[in-house]
């Protein structure tokens, strides 16, 4: 059986912070939910939250000790994506690098993202 396709992976600096949150957590918290959105003045923007459970279609990425679950609809747009955790003198904050994603505001808020081609996904998966 040939090893299961990850459609993002993680940093040790991003495992280590979701480890911590999810500790830090008030209810039980299976993993992270990572998706994207419409929105911002670049077209899409990142999403996160807690998630106590996966829904149905999700795939999910188990890396480090972490799992995450991907939105079905950010399949494409998250394909390669290495989740990290950056501390900067003004932030700390999650950081996607993305191959997919064309430009992004000057706020940082939000990207464009072009999808990946889904044959891609078929042959990562074969």
């Amino acid at each position: 059986m040939a090893p299961s396709f990850k459609v993002m992976s993680l940093t040790e600096a991003a495992a280590e912070r979701i480890k911590g949150i999810m500790a830090d957590a008030e209810r039980p918290i299976a993993g992270l939910r990572v998706g994207v959105k419409n929105g911002g003045c670049a077209g899409m923007s990142y999403t996160m939250e807690y998630a106590e459970e996966r829904k149905a279609g999700e795939d999910v990425v188990e890396d480090k000790g972490v799992r995450v679950f991907i939105d079905p609809k950010a399949v494409l747009f998250l394909l390669g994506t290495e989740m990290d955790f950056q501390t900067t003198k003004l932030a700390s904050q999650f950081v996607f690098n993305n191959p997919n994603q064309t430009s992004a505001c000057g706020c940082g808020e939000s990207v464009a993202i072009t999808p990946a081609d889904p044959k891609a996904l078929t042959a990562a998966h074969a």
